[in-house]
């Protein structure tokens, strides 16, 4: 299946080329489309530098700091206009491994949507302070409590679509960030009743540079879960059972 990873970045020179490498090293179908926000430490200039060497690697450059969930619909846009058949959200900070990347193109062959969890059979973070991961598993059962949707970690941003889900999609009505972004993607998904699989993961905190999570995007996504539900009638099933 050929596939696009999606690689959002903003100054992230410290990780983008061990990253590139790790991704096209696991297999051989992968290509990546780096989506920068004009980083001012340069990283745009490295992406550009690798994909000159490399023709699986792509390079969007945006004017700046636009936000993640602007950064995958422009990604996504990208990839439908040509011959991918699934398409990845990934974090360039090595918080996804990348060796995970066959597991979720093999998924992805009875499935819609596959979602890289952390917390499906136990919690799997490492290197996380105590506040953060209750904070995110938290929210997780706070989405679960409000919508009803059966997803472990519905604010996880390590997945897969496939081409016909993102093409049913109306992606120009997607306008959240952060964990926002996460959650109204998959409460769409689920509600337009697609095959959603979850694949355990191990998330590990970044290996250099910072989070970007900030308490704006914690706001949004509590805010984003009742409008959500409101805009559906608070009802709590899929409508209908999507197909390919």
């Amino acid at each position: 299946m050929k596939t696009l990873v999606i690689v959002p970045t903003y100054n992230e020179r410290e990780n983008l080329a061990r990253l590139v490498e790790a991704a096209l090293e696991a297999t051989p179908d992968v290509e990546l489309l780096i989506v920068d926000d004009n980083s001012p430490d340069g990283t745009g200039q490295i992406a550009d530098e690798i994909a000159a060497k490399n023709p699986r690697v792509h390079v969007m450059h945006r004017a700046g700091k636009l936000g993640l969930g602007t950064a995958y619909i422009a990604g996504f846009r990208w990839g439908l206009e040509r011959d991918y058949e699934a398409m990845m959200e990934m974090d360039c900070d090595f918080s996804h491994d990348p060796r995970e990347l066959p597991n979720f193109i093999a998924a992805a062959k009875d499935a819609d949507v596959v979602i890289g969890s952390r917390y499906r059979n136990g919690v799997r973070v490492v290197d996380w302070p105590m506040q953060r991961l209750l904070l995110s598993f938290g929210a997780s059962k706070y989405v679960w409590l409000v919508t009803g949707m059966p997803i472990s970690d519905p604010t996880g941003g390590f997945k897969l679509f496939r081409r016909h889900v993102l093409e049913a999609l109306d992606l120009g009505r997607v306008h959240s960030e952060g964990y926002s972004f996460q959650i109204e993607m998959n409460y769409r998904c689920w509600m337009n009743g697609y095959r959603i699989a979850e694949l355990p993961i191990t998330f590990v905190d970044r290996r250099a540079g910072a989070s970007k999570i900030s308490r704006k995007i914690v706001w949004e996504a509590l805010w984003m879960v009742w409008r959500l539900t409101v805009s559906h009638g608070f009802r709590r099933w899929p409508r209908r059972r999507a197909t390919a």
